[in-house]
């Protein structure tokens, strides 16, 4: 769940999924429709298919080019506070290099 709600934090993403929800797009299509080079694409391509969002197929064209298509993995997000519960138990936090004067403000909010 957790990576799931990272990929879906972002709104490069969200417009990604908006325009895979009713086609498979060609990578370069996609990049010309969210406006963003293909290299900053393929970084939330990335993110979104280890979230298991969506997914690639390589084509060859009729002149013998590959296209890479993207498409949507259909899905539900039921979002439950026993669901975030269960994924708290997996989280890990960094505790950044807290100065003395930071926990003391810390300490007075408990």
């Amino acid at each position: 769940m957790i990576t799931i709600l990272e990929a879906l934090s972002n709104p490069y993403r969200l417009k990604i999924i908006a325009l895979l929800r009713d086609r498979r797009i060609h990578v370069s299509q996609l990049a010309r429709e969210v406006m963003i080079s293909r290299p900053l694409l393929y970084m939330h391509l990335k993110r979104l298919e280890t979230a298991g969002l969506v997914t690639s197929k390589i084509e060859l064209s009729e002149d013998g080019k590959a296209m890479n298509y993207f498409e949507l993995v259909p899905f539900e997000l039921k979002l439950t506070p026993e669901l975030i519960a269960e994924s708290v138990k997996t989280l890990t936090i960094k505790k950044s290099g807290n100065s003395r004067s930071q926990k003391a403000s810390e300490e007075e909010d408990y």
